[in-house]
């Protein structure tokens, strides 16, 4: 097994096919979480959830555990003025590393010239079971997996639907007849889009874990809790508040197995904290860098808090802490005084 591979538990199991009950339930319900559903010309199943349908944040909870592959669970929570925001997201996945990076994380590039498109350049990063049937992230061969399934679904965090050029090549890399495709389509500038973004405290984790070096297969449970920001029809502004909620309120806890020295090693170098760009808005850092997300130094992408604990010698260790003032400067408007008339 190597350093990066599934654990030995997950390699058997398909997440398009684990997804595929929450699919057809978030279909049956769209009319009442508020998604417009319709066929293209091809035959594959679009749905809207926050383009031209209004969306919410209950198909954003049902969106984030489809990305997961079914092996997740995501839930709203209230909090209470100790939290310091009003509405929390707690994730939870007892296979984190292949509901995280075998399925949820944004890794598939798919993009189109105007000329391709015969109008607007296209580009998204595809999140969901279906990157597993097409493999081809570098990520998957590091894995040692990949899906074999009848249907697939894909999530694309776009303001509207891919072009032909880019279904065709879909349907083509996931080897799938069009009728057996959904695309779930999710900007960030939507409440059910900044839901599902948020929704990925766990996979940021996993993804710096990864990048660490940590031996994934030793990643057992995984928890963790971020504060639900609101939408903004901004898109830089909605991107860089959904990464606020994770790099500055983001909390994960991974239970692991291996060594102590590992496990400790990796509670430390986890939380954003480590970063240089640490303690400022994202949008801010994105402009600075005139959006370009690889000048952004790296230690930023992930929670602000993290606890490691390790089964086999029973040691918990923890790194880093929510900024909740931080939030509550970028994220909230005091309200007037009451004496003051309202214009």
């Amino acid at each position: 097994m190597s350093n990066t591979s599934l654990p030995a538990a997950a390699a058997g199991l398909s997440v398009n096919r684990l997804a595929r009950p929450l699919v057809e339930s978030l279909l049956a319900d769209a009319e009442a979480l508020g998604l417009h559903v319709r066929r293209d010309d091809t035959g594959v199943q679009i749905v809207d959830a926050g383009i031209e349908a209004p969306g919410g944040v209950a198909a954003g909870l049902r969106i984030a555990e489809i990305c997961m592959g079914g092996l997740g669970k995501v839930d709203l929570r209230s909090g209470g003025s100790a939290d310091g925001w009003p509405t929390w997201l707690d994730v939870r996945s007892s296979q984190p590393v292949l509901a995280c990076l075998g399925s949820q994380y944004a890794g598939w590039s798919l993009s189109a010239s105007k000329e391709e498109t015969g109008g607007k350049k296209f580009f998204s990063l595809g999140s969901g079971p279906a990157r597993a049937l097409a493999v081809k992230e570098t990520l998957f061969g590091e894995l040692g997996y990949r899906d074999r399934a009848q249907t697939g679904v894909l999530v694309l965090e776009v303001d509207r639907a891919p072009p032909k050029i880019i279904i065709d090549k879909l349907l083509r890399d996931c080897d799938l007849a069009p009728q057996a495709l959904t695309l779930i389509l999710t900007p960030t500038t939507s409440r059910a889009g900044t839901t599902q973004v948020v929704a990925r405290v766990l996979e940021v984790a996993l993804h710096k874990a990864h990048e660490l070096g940590y031996a994934l297969a030793d990643i057992v449970d995984g928890a963790a809790s971020a504060p639900l920001s609101s939408a903004s029809s901004d898109g830089v502004e909605a991107m860089g508040r959904t990464n606020d909620a994770i790099l500055y309120g983001g909390r994960v806890h991974l239970t692991v197995r291996g060594e102590d020295d590992a496990a400790r090693a990796l509670a430390h170098a986890l939380p954003s904290g480590n970063s240089r760009d640490y303690g400022r808005s994202f949008a801010e850092i994105f402009k600075e860098v005139a959006y370009d997300f690889y000048k952004i130094d790296g230690a930023l992408f992930a929670p602000a808090e993290v606890w490691i604990s390790n089964l086999d010698s029973g040691r918990t260790w923890h790194a880093g802490a929510p900024d909740m003032a931080l939030l509550r400067r970028l994220w909230l408007q005091e309200a007037r005084n009451d004496a003051e008339p309202l214009k």
